[in-house]
């Protein structure tokens, strides 16, 4: 797929193939269709829906740029359902989600739209038994909605056949990448139909990597986005996060965790401060290292060489300590505190989404530093997205997650003898689960997993905690707060 060669119709707020297809209004659907859609209490198709509904129908592979909350799942589900023929039993159509939240979501709203019609769908993920979707199954599922994983224990098993498919459709495809499911995804793609099938993809944006996939997966996919103007294919994404000061630490952490960088520079506005941050990153199994003038020699070309090797995923720097270090393919530039001159702004943003690669540049603020990144964006005009600040059980959900994808990839990968010395370990795993007084000793196993899995480590690289530098901004490397300096004003010490 080239889209550089295609061409579209744009204004400032829609762009769509050349030969567009004129929108859908909720009285141009099927009798069966709007009763159904009255049943979610839907009085009118939202502009993704009215958008792009006539291009499903019209059988044509399309990516959708489409956030949460926009009425994307109606947007696949109502022209799925009309394409659907109810008489054959066996899976017509495959949603692959990323979360089994969304996998209910999805499905839940796919069963109402085919209720009249007798379409059955079942949601398919993992942390469950396999029994209640293998049933459904066997009932004649329509639709399956999926994780990648599941599906592909599914077809591995022979439980779930795609030779009857028509449609398979990638929702939020970015988020998908982002945990990790482009194997399974690659290895879905080996049960799918020889014959030509229509594909379709949502995505948040599209940057190079969600790019590559539609070319994978789509027979020459046309774009239509209901925001040209944050279209993002080559860009570099502004977001921030408004943090409690005191807890910036701890929300760093929950935002890598939901972001999941490939790799990053977290930038902060002292030497003390980067310490710091880096000992937090490390206590809390990250692979990080800091940058800063206070390292000796032999250090710093220890650090630099561990990022020219692209081995090491997190660096925290001062302005002064990165000059001329450059990370090939970077994905991420983490600002911890907005930098003291707002020009710097632009040369910390500027390490990634280069060469046509994408990239995010991430702000915490916290009290004041909110205005001040507002007044940057302003004087250099960059459209800064604020973005809900992820909770503990935001964290809990999303970690879930990946620990189900990570241990049943690793299930599927044993041998039949792998697999057989393995069960006697089946009553102890049951014992261990029934009893309370257990369970963080299970909770110690998966965490040990979860960090062995995607960091390569499973405990504290410090000896202790480290102290939080004074008012979280500043402060020598025990913490304690640094004397006044005569005569030099409030301005704090650079790295």
């Amino acid at each position: 797929m080239n889209s550089a060669n295609r061409g579209y119709k744009e204004d400032h707020t829609v762009m769509e193939p050349v030969n567009s297809l004129p929108e859908m209004t909720l009285d141009d659907l099927p009798e069966s269709l709007r009763e159904a859609a009255g049943k979610l209490g839907w009085t009118s198709l939202m502009p993704v829906q009215a958008k792009a509904i006539p291009y499903i129908m019209a059988k044509r592979d399309l990516m959708i740029q489409s956030r949460t909350g926009s009425g994307k799942t109606g947007a696949f589900a109502l022209p799925i359902v009309e394409r659907i023929d109810p008489g054959l039993a066996e899976c017509q159509a495959l949603v692959l989600v990323p979360t089994r939240e969304l996998a209910k979501q999805v499905a839940h709203e796919a069963e109402v739209l085919g209720s009249s019609k007798g379409i059955r769908t079942v949601p398919v993920y993992g942390g469950v038994g396999y029994g209640p979707q293998i049933e459904g199954f066997k009932k004649g599922a329509h639709i399956v909605v999926g994780t990648p994983g599941r599906v592909l224990d599914h077809l591995l098993k022979r439980s779930l056949s795609l030779d009857s498919l028509k449609i398979l459709v990638f929702d939020e495809a970015d988020r998908m990448l982002s945990m990790g499911f482009y194997p399974d995804m690659k290895r879905v793609q080996r049960f799918l139909p020889a014959r030509e099938i229509n594909c379709y993809m949502f995505s948040a944006t599209f940057p190079p990597h969600v790019m590559r996939l539609a070319g994978e997966f789509l027979r020459n996919p046309e774009i239509l986005s209901l925001s040209h103007d944050q279209v993002h294919v080559v860009d570099t994404e502004h977001v921030f996060y408004v943090v409690p000061a005191m807890e910036k630490d701890r929300c760093l952490v929950r935002i890598i965790e939901i972001e999941n960088p490939a790799s990053a520079i977290i930038f902060t506005n002292t030497k003390a401060m980067a310490h710091y941050v880096a000992v937090v990153l490390r206590r809390f199994g990250y692979d990080a290292d800091e940058l800063s003038s206070d390292l000796s020699q032999s250090a710093r070309e220890n650090v630099l060489a561990r990022v020219r090797k692209g081995a090491l995923r997190f660096l925290v720097a001062t302005d002064v300590a990165a000059r001329g270090i450059d990370i090939p393919d970077l994905s991420h530039v983490i600002l911890y505190e907005p930098p003291e001159d707002p020009e710097a702004y632009i040369h910390r943003a500027g390490r990634t989404g280069r060469a046509g690669a994408s990239g995010e540049a991430i702000s915490l603020v916290a009290g004041i530093e909110q205005t001040e990144l507002q007044r940057i964006a302003k004087r250099f005009k960059i459209d800064v997205q604020e973005r809900p600040l992820p909770s503990d059980e935001d964290v809990e959900g999303i970690v879930s997650e990946r620990v189900i994808a990570l241990l049943e990839a690793k299930l599927r990968s044993k041998d039949s003898l792998q697999t057989e010395r393995m069960r006697r370990f089946i009553p102890l795993a049951r014992s261990l689960g029934q009893c309370e007084d257990e369970w963080e000793v299970i909770a110690m196993l998966l965490d040990d997993f979860y960090q062995e899995s995607l960091y390569g480590s499973v405990g504290p690289v410090e000896a202790s905690a480290p102290s939080a530098p004074a008012r979280s901004y500043g402060g020598d490397r025990t913490g304690n707060k640094p004397e006044k300096r005569k005569r030099q004003g409030s301005r704090r010490r650079r790295g």
